[in-house]
C-alpha cells in the first residue's frame, strides 16, 4: 500500500472515555498537525462534558441529528453537514437526540493525544 494511502479496519472501532464509539482514520507522529476520527454515538446517548487541552476540534456531522453544547454557549441542534468549532481547553458535549446513530468526524489540530483529555464530570 502507498504511503499516501491509510485504510481503517471498522473493527477497531473501540468505546471512548467520553463515551461514545471512535474509530480513529488518520492519527500518528508521522502527521502532528492533525488527527481524523468517526465517533458514532447510539441514539438516545450523550458524552461526557469534556475538554481538549491546546487542541482545536471540528466536528463535522454526517449522519444524525443532536445536540452541542460548547464552553458557555446556549445549546445547538446539529443536522448532516453542520460542522462545529471547538477551541481548546473549552468544554464540549455532544447529546444523539434522534432515532439513529449520530455520526461526525472529529477533526482535531494539532493531533488528538489522549494526554490532552480533560473529563470534566
Amino acid at each position: 500500500m502507498p504511503d499516501y494511502l491509510i485504510r481503517r479496519d471498522e473493527s477497531r472501532e473501540y468505546l471512548s472515555d467520553e463515551g461514545c464509539y471512535i474509530l480513529e482514520l488518520a492519527n500518528s507522529s508521522a502527521d502532528e498537525s492533525c488527527s481524523i476520527a468517526r465517533a458514532r454515538l447510539p441514539a438516545g446517548k450523550k458524552t461526557r462534558p469534556h475538554s481538549l487541552l491546546q487542541t482545536i476540534e471540528r466536528y463535522v456531522i454526517l449522519q444524525g441529528s443532536g445536540r452541542v453544547k460548547v464552553g458557555d454557549a446556549a445549546e445547538e441542534t446539529v443536522l448532516r453537514y453542520d460542522v462545529v468549532h471547538i477551541a481548546s481547553d473549552v468544554s464540549q458535549e455532544i447529546t444523539n437526540t434522534g432515532d439513529e446513530d449520530l455520526v461526525f468526524l472529529c477533526v482535531c489540530t494539532p493531533r488528538f493525544r489522549q494526554a490532552a483529555y480533560v473529563e470534566l464530570d
